[in-house]
């Protein structure tokens, strides 16, 4: 395997792949990025007080947000930037973690930040709609379906906004996996397996 290898990890809402992500990142011995990133990208463009509820409703809207949304002094000579600099800053920030070491990072566009890095491997994870509905009931609070296809389409929207991609075509990512149908450790190990035999 790799000496570096950056695994980059996207996700339909409520497939598990938050877990698998994070069984990947022990697995491997390494660190998983995921909303610091977005802490990260926002330092950069100087936001400091917005909540993080806040950054991801910032990071996860499309169009322009409204002059209201942001303190005037948040952006200093940045006031009016649409939601862009923060997908520009959430990229730079990503490829500055995969340039110092090994690690996952969950969600982000980091498939499309990191594209030209020979060193990163893309993962698209999905599930059957029984399987998402009965997590969305058990794991996400009582979600139905409908909700977490709400959540779906708002993370293709804003992929396939910034990026010129489709958020979830296969094309784009070097495995898709669905994990409907075995546990997410078996899924681990036949990721970290395939990536082995790759790079032999």
């Amino acid at each position: 395997m790799n000496k570096n290898l950056v695994l980059t990890v996207s996700r339909q809402y409520g497939a598990g792949g938050r877990e698998l992500a994070g069984i990947l990142a022990q697995r491997l011995g390494v660190k998983l990025y995921d909303r610091q990133i977005v802490h990260i990208a926002a330092a950069k463009l100087g936001i400091n007080d917005l909540s993080e509820k806040e950054l991801l409703e910032m990071e996860n809207t499309v169009k322009p947000l409204a002059m209201s949304f942001i303190p005037f002094h948040s952006f200093g000579t940045r006031m009016g930037e649409s939601t862009s600099g923060m997908f520009l800053s959430e990229s730079a920030a990503i490829r500055k973690l995969a340039k110092d070491g090994s690690c996952v990072i969950l969600g982000r566009c980091a498939d499309y930040a990191l594209r030209d890095d020979p060193n990163r491997f893309s993962v698209f994870v999905c599930a059957d709609d029984d399987f998402r509905a009965q997590r969305g009931e058990n794991v996400y609070e009582g979600k139905s379906l409908k909700e977490l296809n709400r959540e779906n389409d708002k993370r293709a929207r804003y992929y396939n906004y910034y990026t010129g991609r489709t958020w979830g075509d296969g094309t784009n990512y070097d495995l898709v996996v669905n994990t409907s149908h075995e546990p997410l450790e078996k899924i681990a190990d036949g990721i970290l397996a395939y990536i082995e035999a790759l790079h032999k």
